[in-house]
């Protein structure tokens, strides 16, 4: 299993950029989809969850700026970042729990990180 993410780069304070996070592989079914985010010096903490019902929390920094929803046809997870600050700069990590099999637990996948960087 490979999680390919996408979409990171610079943003202006207030404007609005879209994270992808597809996975690929032996999938037999995926359940919680997630991104998370890490600065130098600072633990890596949750962005937000979707379940595969399609619930959703958020940290709340981001609440009412960041939605995160997903594809499930396309096993894909994004994160669409609107009002973006300064603070938010860092490098974001899809994080999913992916079945390989009927018969085999769940399983945590992380992507690579993608930067995003918000300018003043």
């Amino acid at each position: 299993v490979q999680l390919q993410a996408s979409g990171g780069g610079l943003v202006q304070a207030g404007g609005s950029l879209r994270l992808s996070c597809a996975a690929s592989g032996s999938i037999f079914s995926v359940n919680d989809m997630a991104w998370h985010r890490q600065t130098p010096g600072k633990q890596r903490e949750l962005v937000g969850r979707i379940s595969s019902g399609g619930s959703t929390n958020y940290a709340d920094s981001v609440k009412g700026r960041f939605t995160i929803s997903r594809d499930n046809a396309k096993n894909t997870v994004y994160l669409q970042m609107n009002n973006p600050k300064p603070e938010d700069t860092a490098v974001y990590y899809c994080n999913v729990n992916i079945k390989t099999a009927i018969d085999r637990p769940a399983f945590s996948y992380w992507g690579q990180g993608t930067l995003v960087t918000v300018s003043s």
